[in-house]
Formats: C-alpha cells, structure tokens, sequence
C-alpha cells in the first residue's frame, strides 16, 4: 500500500497572519512534502519495506554509524517529520495545557527556558535539518537537534514537537533570518495541545 501526502489541517493561507505564508505551505507541502511521498514509495517499491509502517522504516533503515544516510531512510523519515510538522501547528495562538506547562517547568526551569533551549538548538543546527522537544523513555523532557531527516524515533524518543529548520521552511518568510523564523514558531504558530497530547 503506497504512502499518500496527508492534506493539510488547515487552508494554505489560515497561518499567513502568524508569519507562515500560504506560498511557503505552497511550496513546502505540495511540493517538498510531495516529493518526499513519490520518492519515498519509488524507494520501497520491491524490498522488504513494501508494506511496513513508516515508523517500522524509519527505524529499521537508520544507520547511526552513517554520516550520510541511505535513500529509503532519508525520504521516508522526511514523509514522517513533515506529517507531525503540520499537525504541530495551527491557526490562532492555543493556550499551552496545564500539563505541559507543569512538565517544560519541571524539565527546563520555566516555559520561557525551555523556548531559548529550542530556539538555541534549531539556529545551532549546521545545515539542514529539525530542532525537537523529546520524551525520553524515562519520561524526562530533552531538547534535541538532528540533521537532515533523522528523527526522534531513531533513538527511542517520542517527537512532542518539532521544528523544521531546512531552508525551504523560512526561506519565503524570514529569508536568512532563522532564529527569528524560530521564535515565531514558538510565539505564534505551534498548536501547544497537539504536543500535549503527545505526551
């Protein structure tokens, strides 16, 4: 069964007045997102990950030996980090559950902490690649970053959010300007219940 694009949670331009413009989700994706589907199942088509979940690829191909990895892992863990990205946002500034709250004051201090940890750690990332806030398995709250497609999955953590820092997700918006694509991001656009909910 092939891997399809999710559509989006949202209209094109519902997060333009938050600093995400719908020529930006335009390109990011119906095109990048897109390409990553195609290549993805052109990838898996015929070996033993015809018919396995994404999470199953994503970890049974990630090479952490590897400074570069393989195909399959590089398009179809991009598939999985762009479908939590547009689910982690939303139109309109959410209220940041109680829970939450409790647990990034806990983990990092206060909320506003744990946002420069983050912001730290995406404008940090050499190159391409996502800024995240990870539930390791014993529960604690970490911020990490990964490069290119690597993804929390490939070392046991569950993804509570993720920023996506490759140059196509700001480049429209902020131009070079990243840490400041950053703070939006955290200010503006993340749909704090989803990541509650991930929890």
């Amino acid at each position: 069964m092939a891997f399809e694009l999710p559509d989006l949670p949202y209209a094109h331009d519902a997060l333009a007045e938050f600093g995400m413009s719908a020529e930006t989700l335009e390109y990011h994706h119906d095109l990048h997102h897109n390409a990553y589907v195609t290549n993805g199942n052109a990838a898996i088509a015929g070996t033993e990950w015809d018919g396995k979940s994404l999470e199953e690829i994503i970890v049974g191909t990630y090479d952490k030996a590897a400074v570069a990895q393989n195909g399959i892992f590089n398009n179809i863990s991009q598939l999985w980090n762009h479908n939590q990205f547009w689910e982690m946002m939303g139109p309109g500034k959410s209220a940041m559950p109680s829970e939450l709250e409790a647990a990034l004051v806990e983990n990092f201090g206060s909320v506003d902490d744990f946002k420069s940890q983050f912001s730290a750690a995406g404008a940090g990332q050499f190159g391409s690649g996502w800024a995240w806030l990870v539930k390791n398995a014993d529960g604690s709250l970490a911020v990490t970053k990964t490069e290119n497609g690597v993804n929390p999955l490939c070392f046991g953590q569950t993804a509570l959010l993720g920023c996506d820092v490759w140059e196509h997700s700001y480049y429209i918006d902020f131009r070079n300007k990243r840490p400041a694509y950053l703070t939006n991001f955290l200010d503006n656009l993340v749909n704090w219940e989803n990541v509650a909910s991930r929890m």
